[in-house]
């Protein structure tokens, strides 16, 4: 029970924080990709990246934080599903460079992000 609810208040946070980090780029963007979502994800594969190495391979953080953390926050915090029908819609709406841009910036960075976290991690 104690796991459920850690994931729950870490996905409320994860989606809140989504949702402010969104907010402020949206309101400043001025091109045609959702730098918000591209922002989230990326940030989110370092973070994910991270607290792996920090709660699995180094025991820093508490196992027991792993749902709130990993499940729940980065979980809400990053947003395929997001990323997905941005990118239909922009194929949809026949912006076929922006959308080609966008899904291959987010494959290329996130994994970039998500390796730079575990490596930079592991420094220390």
């Amino acid at each position: 029970m104690l796991h459920l609810l850690s994931v729950a208040v870490g996905g409320a946070a994860g989606a809140m924080a989504r949702y402010w980090v969104s907010g402020i780029l949206i309101s400043n963007a001025q091109f045609k990709l959702p730098y918000g979502t591209l922002i989230c994800n990326a940030l989110g594969s370092f973070l994910m990246g991270v607290c792996f190495v920090l709660i699995m391979e180094k025991a820093r953080i508490s196992p027991e934080l792993r749902p709130l953390l990993m499940v729940g926050f980065l979980g809400a915090f990053t947003t395929f599903s997001t990323f997905s029908l941005e990118a239909v819609t922009m194929l949809q709406e026949g912006h076929i460079m922006s959308a080609a841009i966008y899904i291959l910036m987010s494959v290329v960075l996130c994994m970039v992000a998500l390796y730079s976290g575990l490596w930079f991690t592991r420094l220390f």
